[in-house]
């Protein structure tokens, strides 16, 4: 009988993602093909990304660029998160004190972070392949780049990086010229 490999998770096995804070992203074309070159593709990406703080209350975007293959973001996650999953993971004592935390649930699609990326890819891969006149071609690879940012200078480091990176585009290693 042939099995599927299992894929392993580079999430934080541990991490409640829809906490608070501020979480840098890379998401990457499928196959990281140069689809992002076209203004109009572009401006499709752009308007999604956008919208996020539209479409998830307690959202705010910072920092961002598209790449002609992939995109760079800084997202900021505000105030408490009332669907967050982890709460209900939270054993408390008498005085509604937390005491221990029981593992995170399996399906870590319920957290805010990945709720958020999930629903930006499909709503831009819906609109691009109308766009492109293709029906259901992914334009998004599966997983996608997050770091969480703990400190100013970290954040600070990012943002320049996000800032430098068009410039950048010649030397970047997810340019297909650099691929060997």
């Amino acid at each position: 009988m042939f099995s599927l490999p299992c894929r392993r998770s580079i999430r934080l096995q541990e991490y409640d993602y829809s906490k608070t804070g501020i979480y840098y992203v890379t998401l990457y074309a499928q196959n990281r093909e140069l689809l992002f070159e076209d203004n109009n593709i572009k401006n499709v990406i752009e308007k999604h990304w956008l919208n996020i703080p539209e479409n998830f209350k307690n959202i705010e975007l910072d920092r961002w660029v598209v790449m002609p293959n992939h995109l760079h973001g800084i997202i900021v996650i505000v105030g408490a998160i009332h669907e967050s999953p982890a709460r209900e993971n939270i054993i408390y004592n008498d005085n509604e004190r937390a005491i221990r935390e029981l593992p995170l649930p399996e399906n870590r699609r319920k957290m805010l972070l990945p709720r958020i990326i999930g629903k930006f890819k499909m709503n831009s891969s819906k609109e691009i392949n109308i766009l492109l006149n293709r029906s259901g071609q992914k334009l998004w690879q599966r997983n996608y780049y997050e770091h969480i940012i703990r400190n100013q200078k970290s954040l600070d480091k990012i943002r320049a990086y996000i800032k430098n990176n068009p410039g950048n585009w010649d030397k970047d290693r997810n340019n297909p010229k650099n691929w060997k």
